[in-house]
């Protein structure tokens, strides 16, 4: 019986010459191989090399290859045997990655087994095109008050968090992802010391975010390969639950370390160095990243995914090369000052210089009208407030518009970790409209209103101003 069966596989044999390509490892080194002998690689390809490691076609030259390492073994070396794999970066995609802590190509990090897959999903795709597309008519709350009510965003916005090293940038992204209860969300840490990505993870863990959550770490110590793809791993995690309509959200920290990761790539293969040595194409890299964040239309499903990305300034100096890259691509701006955090006034944001150009169409009517006058007193108080430093006697209105702005500015102020729900928010808005703050009590009245049962938003200002007018004798 065996022996027909053999025959008859025999007789339909196709007999033929069959090639591939092989290619030799010339050098190795800085997270990146030349190879010859590949003539038919093309952008973006696998190559496998016969130690077992991984590269990814980068640079395509007349004589040889330039390719970022993305697995490498103590066994590679010069001379190695290279072939191609005839396929893309992917990676795998679904629900088990919620909790999970993972590296940019889908292996665990967090000491557990790989992940429950339910799909592969190219990392380096086109966006949705603008037919797929719909408008930004949902919010999306932070917690933080003075986001909520004067920078508003929307689910599917992109909105930049931009300022110096060490002003909290990170910390409003950890409260926006902790205030998160019916979103997914992804985390994305590029060039993080570990310190810092076990902080992250401790928190999100305490306050119950990790569970909806995926972090995806390329650390600092992670070869410059990995570290280039993680933020477009993560966009592709919640690219993947955005068309099963799902709203995601996702924290790219931060993008000053990935633009400078690209650039050293960049030099090491020999690409023309352009403004401060950053490769022509580094705005291209950016917009073609976060150009896939958007909301997408109702027969798309309507799942949004909305960015965060974080760019560091260095001096508050917001006209440098990345940071106006950066500024010109995403919807709008929330600036972090160097001064207002030395000062106190947490979260350190500058209303003056931050915007959210789309955000207001998504912002509730109730809500959007209240903090409408509260933004209004704010920049007038920031302009008046100059006056106070020559210790010139004020006129009476004068002096009381700047007493009615100190107020405020206590009330914007908000420790880290401590979002507040957006009903609690509404009601803040309504008591300093009314005028029902001072500063003796300020404190204890913004816990009562903590603790207190608030109306829906969408009821009428009137119920609102009797629920908040109970807390006051």
């Amino acid at each position: 019986m065996a022996l027909e069966t053999f025959n008859a596989r025999l007789e339909h044999y196709e007999f033929g010459l069959r090639t591939s390509e092989q290619g030799k490892v010339i050098s190795i080194g800085d997270g990146i191989a030349w190879i010859s002998g590949l003539p038919s690689a093309f952008m973006d390809e696998i190559i496998e090399i016969e130690d077992g490691s991984e590269a990814l076609v980068f640079h395509l030259a007349s004589e040889r290859v330039g390719a970022i390492l993305l697995k490498q073994t103590e066994n590679l070396t010069a001379g190695k045997s290279a072939y191609l794999s005839g396929r893309r970066l992917s990676i795998g995609v679904g629900d088990g990655f919620l909790g999970r802590v993972i590296d940019p190509l889908g292996a665990p990090l967090d000491g557990q087994l790989m992940p429950d897959v339910q799909g592969y999903r190219q990392i380096d795709v086109l966006s949705p095109p603008i037919l797929n597309r719909d408008f930004v008519e949902k919010p999306l709350y932070t917690g933080s008050k003075i986001v909520d009510a004067l920078i508003p965003i929307g689910k599917g916005q992109r909105q930049l968090l931009i300022g110096d090293n060490g002003t909290g940038k990170s910390a409003l992204a950890l409260d926006a992802v902790i205030h998160q209860k019916d979103m997914r969300c992804v985390y994305v840490l590029i060039g993080q010391k570990r310190s810092m990505v076990a902080s992250v993870i401790d928190i999100l863990r305490q306050h119950g975010a990790l569970d909806y959550t995926t972090v995806i770490v390329a650390e600092a110590t992670a070869m410059p390969g990995l570290k280039y793809l993680a933020p477009f791993a993560g966009c592709t995690l919640a690219e993947y639950w955005m068309w099963q309509g799902q709203d995601t959200l996702i924290v790219y920290d931060d993008l000053t370390t990935h633009a400078r990761t690209y650039r050293e790539l960049s030099l090491l293969l020999r690409r023309p160095p352009g403004r401060e040595a950053y490769p022509g194409d580094i705005f291209y890299l950016h917009a073609r990243l976060l150009e896939r964040s958007t909301c997408l239309a109702a027969h798309h499903g309507g799942g949004s995914m909305t960015a965060l990305p974080i760019v560091e300034t260095e001096q508050g100096e917001i006209a440098s090369y990345i940071p106006t890259n950066l500024i010109s691509i995403t919807d709008g701006q929330i600036y972090f000052d160097t001064q207002l955090f030395s000062s106190g006034f947490l979260p350190a944001i500058d209303i003056r210089k931050s915007v959210s150009r789309i955000g207001g169409k998504a912002q509730i009517p109730s809500i959007k009208r209240e903090a409408g006058r509260m933004k209004l007193d704010y920049l007038q108080f920031l302009e008046l407030e100059v006056f106070t430093r020559f210790g010139s006697k004020l006129e009476p209105g004068m002096a009381a518009r700047i007493a009615r702005g100190r107020i405020l500015r206590e009330l914007l102020k908000q420790e880290r970790l401590s979002p507040m729900a957006i009903e609690i928010q509404m009601a803040c808005l309504v008591a300093y409209n009314e005028g029902l703050f001072n500063l003796d009590n300020l404190e204890e009245r913004l816990r009562k209103i903590g603790a207190m049962q608030t109306p829906a938003i969408s009821e009428s200002r009137d119920a609102w101003v009797e629920a908040v007018r109970k807390l006051f004798p």
